[in-house]
């Protein structure tokens, strides 16, 4: 049941590699892993149980506690982001309880446990790093990259529900990094530009067509879709020059936030609030924002 030790995840590991340093260290520095988890299990565990636990945790499902997880993985990212180790700790430790909360739902269904979950990501990453559980050996790390992806693609193959070319891309997934990966994916079978220059004119040509449907005062529906051709060029221009077009918009999103704030800051000492001051001011407090900026860091 949901109680069983993680541990019998690292016996199994431990098997597969011949106990090996790296499995070692998987138990904790301090050898306090297992016993550790196994208490976070139990207390999801009695949180769950009809007669005496929690009325609130009771009643949710995989589908009410959806969002919670998603915030709490935003959650980690904004820690991430602001290099903050006690805050990753404290927000990977609520991330893990949604997951240790959807495995439970699972084991009262009979469907999985939490043991499975930690079994199956081991085995894996046991099946995906030959080169460090087993005996291959790759020739660079662009070798590695495409031994991964041909496992990859083989264990897409094996899934009898995930079928068509683009299987196993979460049709949920942020807008701009699946965006990302079905270009990355169709680039795989040399469907691409040759280099990132091509896309510039592509990308205008969608710029002129968004143009052309305002201009003709075509439907809401004809202008997103024209608009969410521009982003697409965006997000292939970005995955051609090496960037993680998420990531990339999510600092734009901080530096404005940054600025924006500091806009504010510069009113305020002016005696001027952000809702009565003219477009004028906020642009002029925005350019001294900018400056500041450029004199701390150099960009």
């Amino acid at each position: 049941m949901f109680e069983r030790s993680i541990h019998t995840t690292i016996v199994y590991i431990a098997r597969q590699t011949h106990d090996t340093p790296q499995v070692n260290a998987m138990q904790g520095k301090n050898g306090l892993s297992p016993p550790a988890i196994n208490e976070l299990l139990n207390i999801m565990s009695r949180l769950r149980d009809p007669t005496g636990g929690c009325p609130w945790d009771i009643k949710q499902t995989w589908q009410t506690i959806l969002p919670y997880t998603l915030e709490e993985v935003y959650e980690v990212a904004d820690a991430v982001d602001r290099h903050d180790a006690v805050a990753l700790c404290d927000e990977l430790g609520d991330l893990l309880f949604q997951i240790v909360f959807m495995a439970q739902i699972a084991s009262e269904q009979g469907l999985f446990d939490f043991n499975d979950v930690a079994a199956g990501i081991s085995r894996k990453m046991l099946r995906r790093h030959p080169h460090v559980f087993g005996d291959t050996v790759y020739a660079d790390e662009r070798e590695q990259k495409q031994a991964w992806d041909a496992i990859k693609q083989t264990e897409r193959g094996t899934k009898k529900d995930d079928t068509g070319f683009f299987a196993g891309i979460p049709a949920a997934m942020p807008a701009l990094r699946r965006s990302q990966k079905l270009q990355r994916r169709a680039a795989a079978v040399g469907f691409d530009w040759e280099h990132w220059q091509q896309v510039i004119p592509k990308i205008q040509e969608e710029l002129d067509e968004v143009v052309d449907a305002v201009t003709n005062d075509e439907s809401q529906s004809r202008i997103e879709e024209e608009v969410g051709d521009v982003l697409m060029g965006a997000t292939n221009l970005a995955r051609l020059l090496g960037v993680n077009a998420e990531n990339a918009l999510r600092l734009s999103n901080q530096k404005f936030e940054r600025r924006f704030g500091r806009v504010e800051a510069i009113l305020a000492a002016q005696g001027i609030s952000l809702e009565a001051a003219a477009l004028e001011q906020m642009e002029d407090a925005w350019n001294i924002a900018k400056q500041e900026e450029k004199q701390t860091d150099g960009s």
